[in-house]
Order: structure tokens, then sequence, then C-alpha cells
């Protein structure tokens, strides 16, 4: 492996399996270090395409998702990095496929637990291919003031902590993440910080080793000396013994091996990582922090101590002018993200919507400040559902009966009205449900289904102006104006709709008063005296109903009443009260496999 550094203020990297956290981590210390150009090209979601929205600094950018690797590679030539989020079952398969790319140069695996088979296999591959891999069970690396990957250093905060935003003398490399972070941390405050950070993950079989590392570090210029970070369990660390004792180092090396405490345990202990297990002498910490002391390497008598060799080791170097320590800068302000901003404080933001009968941001949503469960467990119909969603309050049992009452009188009145005719059309031209649906429900209007508020609005003022009905009907006429609510082209005095008797008979047995009922009965009586079609149809029986049950149930200002019926709430109970028996047409013909629906000529009138 050996050679050079992994990464320079160049380098870009696609991402595999898109996480929104890392990425723009990755952009603000893109932005941090001065970069011009953002250090991720591209997005590999398997089966997507397309583009992702995020922040390079104050700027919104547009980074490409792309399908495959394959198209990914080609499309970014210059991306020579792979940071690989997949999970551990799909990991091997899509870091392979980035190795076999001849624009790929390193790979990250970030998922933990990937079958040791696979990953001797990809291990293997990379060596053959003079690749890099880093992890598996990796949190990745980064090279201060140039380029990380993913969550590596952590938090912007953490990452100017630990003056990450311009390169120091330092290289590192450790198993762990977690403890990457600390020691980024460590070294910024006895060192100038780090030149190079590489975690090579936790599992049994890392991609790269510690000595890997080292000795690339050794050939870098940059670096003046190296700190490394062990573990128990595995012979790793011996590899980095015998580069010491061969002479291939040259620099200085502080390393400690941690899991001392193991030898306090009686029986063999599993820390974290899957590769953290003593299996015996040879692996034990102690083991390996003798024998890195007797080749050479600066190690102190406990991880305490671990700070003062290093800053021991780094001002030594200062003394002898191996090392002239880096300049301080100021690094640029991140801009805040607005959610951030707002939850601390920092700023007010308008919002866009606002919504009073529904809430979803708790652990159920809520109707009306109702919460769902209570809604189940009170056995809530479709009635209580919407005196919650439009009404905003819980209405006693007979009216919102009376509202599912109109809904199943009001689902469907056949296929010939015009409404179900568009849908059958429609549905029967091979369109969706959605389409079919809607075909059928444009078509309510003044002329059908739509005047309830019509008829609601002119029997509510002639009732308040104290109008009989012969002033009320001739008052329409005379402004050229049919009474909504009366009139039908099937029904007659002599053949009532049995749907309007049995609202009727529910008002009468249910609701504490009827008035506006009764004045339009009293007008339906006028009208059948002038002819004997002008019966009350459902849309008056409805109107006049709900009339009387806003103004009678006891639970509305007379300015709700009127804002109720001037918004357009009746002919919502036909719209949805519809659409049952419009999806249920939708279905009947493609249950049927109807065909195209074309007008028969006989049926036309075709004039001159």
């Amino acid at each position: 492996m050996a050679s050079g550094q992994l990464f320079s203020r160049n380098s870009q990297a696609l991402f595999y399996n898109y996480k929104q956290l890392p990425i723009q981590r990755m952009l603000d210390f893109d932005f941090l270090c001065g970069r011009e150009t953002p250090s991720v090209a591209g997005i590999i979601n398997p089966g997507a395409e397309g583009f992702q929205k995020l922040f390079f600094g104050q700027e919104e950018i547009a980074i490409p998702v792309h399908s495959s690797v394959e198209a990914a590679c080609s499309a970014h030539p210059t991306a020579d990095v792979f940071i690989n989020f997949a999970s551990f079952r799909s990991a091997a398969g899509s870091s392979m496929s980035a190795l076999k790319q001849p624009t790929i140069r390193v790979v990250a695996i970030i998922a933990e637990g990937v079958p040791e088979s696979d990953t001797k296999q990809l291990i293997a591959y990379a060596r053959a291919n003079n690749k890099v891999i880093l992890g598996p069970a990796t949190v990745g690396g980064i090279q201060a003031g140039a380029f990380k990957i993913g969550d590596t250093a952590g938090t912007i905060d953490n990452i100017i902590q630990c003056k990450l935003y311009r390169p120091g003398s330092v290289g590192f490399v450790s198993k762990s993440g977690g403890m990457s972070n600390e020691l980024y941390n460590t070294i910024a405050r006895v060192t100038d910080g780090i030149y190079e950070g590489i975690a090579i993950g936790g599992d049994v079989f890392p991609g790269s080793t510690l000595s890997d590392h080292i000795l690339r570090f050794n050939n870098i210029p940059q670096i003046k000396m190296m700190v490394v970070l062990g573990e128990l369990g595995g012979q790793d660390e011996y590899s980095l013994v015998e580069a010491l004792k061969a002479g291939k180092v040259h620099k200085p090396v502080v390393a400690w091996v941690s899991g001392t405490c193991a030898k306090l345990f009686k029986s063999e202990v599993q820390f974290g990582h899957a590769g953290a297990k003593s299996g015996g002498e040879l692996e034990s910490a102690q083991g390996k922090n003798q024998t890195l002391r007797e080749a050479g390497a600066i190690v102190p008598t406990s991880y305490e101590a671990l700070e003062t060799s290093i800053k021991e080791t780094f001002e030594k170097l200062v003394d002898e002018g191996k090392i002239t320590p880096v300049s301080e800068v100021t690094p640029p302000q991140i801009p805040e993200d607005l959610d951030t901003a707002i939850k601390s404080g920092k700023v007010r933001a308008p919002t866009h919507i606002i919504s009073t009968i529904s809430d979803d941001r708790g652990e159920e949503p809520c109707y009306a400040g109702v919460p769902m469960s209570t809604i189940v467990e009170r056995g809530f119909g479709v009635g209580d559902v919407i005196s919650l969603l439009w009404f905003k309050r819980s209405l006693p049992r007979y009216c919102t009966q009376f509202i599912e009452i109109c809904v199943m009188l009001c689902a469907d009145h056949g296929p010939c009205v015009s409404g179900a005719h568009n849908t059958i059309v429609t549905a029967r031209a091979g369109k969706d449900l959605v389409s079919s649906l809607v075909s059928g429900l444009l078509t309510i209007g003044p002329r059908f289904g739509g005047a309830i508020d019509d008829a609601a609005r002119y029997f509510k003022d002639a009732y308040e102006r104290g109008l009989t009905p012969y002033e009320f009907v001739e008052g329409m006429k005379k402004k050229g104006i049919r009474v909504p609510g009366i009139g039908h082209r099937i029904k007659r005095g002599d053949n009532r709709d049995k749907r309007v008797q049995l609202l009727q008979d529910y008002g009468h047995n249910h609701f504490p008063s009827v008035k506006y009922l009764e004045y339009a009965v009293q007008v339906e009586t006028y009208t059948l005296s002038k002819a004997n079609n002008l019966v009350m149809n459902v849309d008056g029986a409805i109107a006049s109903l709900f009339l009387d049950l806003l103004a009678s149930c006891g639970m509305f200002t007379k300015q709700e009443m009127d804002e109720i019926v001037d918004i357009g709430y009746l002919n919502g109970l036909f719209v949805l009260a519809r659409s049952i028996g419009l999806i249920g047409h939708t279905f009947d013909q493609k249950r049927l496999k109807q065909p195209l629906y074309r007008h028969p000529w006989e049926d036309v009138l075709y004039a001159k």
C-alpha cells in the first residue's frame, strides 16, 4: 500500500445510499476549509435518478443522483473516493462494484458486521489492484483542511475545536471512529493539529492495517510525527512492530493500545468492536504496548499519560527545528440552518400554512385536538370525524348521525346522472381512479348536486327576513332565479323522493327545532300549486335541515352559522357522498372490462 496521501483539496467522492446529514457535514467541512468545489460529486441511490438539494456554504446546490455505481463513475470520472453507507447485507456487493471501476481509488465501508468471507474477497481484490479500503465498521478518514468522509470528526463545532479546518503536522490512525474524535481533540490541544486521520474500522478483518497507514504517513513530508491508537484483540499492531524493527519508519510514533482493563475481568471480555476481543497474552493490550515500546514506539504508561507523551514528542521536534508550528487561521462562519436557528431562538421565521383542524406532530395524529386512539376507542363514526375536521368540535350523536345519513343517501343516484356518466366514460377510456373520480366531481355545480349551499342561503335569508312563501318564490321569479332545493326532473307531488321523506322524518324525530324545514315545506306547498314537479328535492331537504342543526344544537353562534353557509360546507357533504358512488362506478366499469364509450349517432340531433 505505502505510497502517499489519500486525499487532497481537489478530492471528490461518490456517496452510496443517500444520507442527508453526513453529506451536509462533508459540504460544510468543504466550506470551512475554503474549498472551491464540493467534495461530493454525486449520489448513488439504486433505482433512483435526479438531484438532491443541499447547501454549500450559503449557496444551495443540486447534487446529481445516479441509479448505479457504473453510471455515477462514468458521469464523474474525477471522483476517486467511494463512500458506502449501504447496510452490512449489501455493502460487500456495492463495494466490489466500486473497486472494479478504474476511477475509484479509495472505498470507505461504513457498515459494521459485513460477512468476513466477503470482506476477505474485497481486501484481496483491493490489494491486487493497488486500491485502498477503509473499514468495514469505520467512520472514515480526514485530511485536515482538505477532505473528510461522512461523519468523520463529528459536528462542525468539534471540527473547529480540533483545528481540522487547516492542516497540522501529525498523522493519526486508529481502529475506532469514536476514539478518533477524542484523539483529534487531544492532539489539537498539545500540537498544531493533525494532517491526516484515519479510522481503519473495528471489524475482525479491516481493509487496511495500522501499519499500512503509518508507512504511508512516513512518505508524506508534511507529517512530522505519528500517533497510533490500537486496541486489544487481533495482531494488527504487530505488523507495525515489524515495520519499526525493520527501520521502515523514520518519524516518531506515539502509540497506545487500549483495553488494559480487560485483565481485571476473570473471563474473556468482548468490547464494542468485533475485533476487540483478546485471545491470549499476545493479543492483550499489555502485551501489545510492551512489544511496541520495545520496537521503538513512544508508549506511555497509561491512556491518561498519552496526551503528555504526544505533547513532549511534538515540543521536542519543534525544539529540534523539525516542526514549524502551523500559523493559526480564522475559519469562516458556517451559515446556520434555519431549523437550528429557530430552535435556538436566534431567528424568527414566518410560517407558510395555518392549520387548526389537525396536528400530526405528536405520538399520534389529532383531529381538532382529539387523539386518533380516542376516536377509535370511543367508536366514533364518519360523522364524528367530519364534525371534528369540518366544524372543529364534537357534535351530539344525533347531529353526526344526520351527517352520515346525508352521506349514505347522496352516495349515488344511478349511472345516468351527469357526474356518474362522466366518470363511466372516463373509466372506459382507460383512465385511472383519480382521473375518473375528478371527471365526475367536476360536473357538480348549480345544476347538479351543487344547489345545497344556495338553497340554505336563500331559505335562511327568506326566513330571517320574514318573507311568506309567496313573497319568497315570486321575488325569486322576478330576479330570474330558480328556487334552489325545489324541483325535480322525475319526481312529482304524487311521487315524492323517498330520500326527502327519510330526512324529514329524521329531523322531526331528533332535532330540537325544525323551523327552517317547516319553512321549506311551506315553500314547497306553494310551488306545487304552480307545477306538480316543483317538489322539494334532496338538496332542499339537506339544506333546510342543516340550518336547523346549526341553529338548534346550541354549539354555533349566528356568525359561525353564516360563515359555514357562505364558505360552502353543505356542498361539501354532497361532494364527499357522491365520491363514494363515483369511485364505485369506476371500479364497476373496470371490473366489467368495458370498452371505450362512443355515443350513438341516433342519439344526436345533427342540426343545420
